[in-house]
């Protein structure tokens, strides 16, 4: 079932916007977004109802919530976003996807950041083909506004939360030109693959977050114990 939403996305994606990458990367980063929404939703929805709490998660999903976020901005920037039957067709897969992976988190934790893994992969490779076959063009052209703000002179602190193979400041993508920001998105979609792995984890301690000293305090069952549960 997995395999088959991801492969369905794909083929949209590379199906539809096959000659237009700028709209096909505005629909990736709308619908990217999504899982770590229906995360966050479940997380919440668990603590009010007082089973467990989890702290760092919330804070590591939102902050990489916050980074497809500022995916998005920069695809705006450079117009991906301007066609309203791409914005009708993202924003109504995004909605459909968010509810789809909302199930699929109360069923199986893992289930869900194994296809988040998996999309997550597909964004990375995706950017990969793109940077390689327009190296030149895009060097020639500047950085987003939005980009320049976001890598490097705005507050880094949600740019660090989300990199968990990271401690903090030691990343720190260089915005010269649209290359680079292009090279910048491509590694963050690598950063998320590795959190999604960590998640995945039954032995994890919930120390995701770069920031976090210790392992988070409160009920903090194992990723099995809470599908058992679901």
């Amino acid at each position: 079932m997995i395999r088959l939403l991801v492969g369905i996305l794909v083929f949209v994606i590379n199906t539809v916007y096959r000659d237009r990458p700028y709209p096909r990367f505005y629909v990736l980063e709308t619908v990217a977004r999504v899982p770590y929404f229906s995360y966050l939703s479940v997380l919440h929805l668990y603590e009010t109802l007082g089973r467990w709490r989890r702290v760092d998660w919330l804070k590591v999903h939102f902050a990489e919530s916050w980074n497809e976020l500022h995916h998005l901005l920069i695809m705006e920037e450079l117009g991906g976003g301007d066609f309203w039957l791409d914005r009708l067709l993202a924003r109504s897969v995004a909605l459909l996807y968010y509810w789809i992976v909302c199930t699929l988190y109360v069923a199986s934790p893992r289930s869900a950041y194994h296809f988040m893994e998996l999309v997550e992969g597909h964004a990375y490779r995706t950017y990969n083909k793109f940077l390689k076959e327009n190296e030149a063009t895009l060097k020639d052209q500047p950085a987003p506004a939005i980009a320049v703000q976001y890598y490097r002179d705005g507050d880094l602190y949600m740019f660090d939360e989300f990199q968990s193979s990271h401690v903090p400041a030691e990343r720190r993508p260089q915005v010269n030109n649209l290359y680079d920001v292009f090279l910048a998105i491509r590694d963050d979609e690598q950063e998320h693959v590795k959190t999604m792995v960590a998640c995945q984890r039954s032995d994890t301690d919930l120390t995701l977050s770069p920031h976090t000293k210790q392992p988070t305090v409160g009920l903090t069952p194992s990723l099995n114990e809470e599908a058992s549960v679901s």
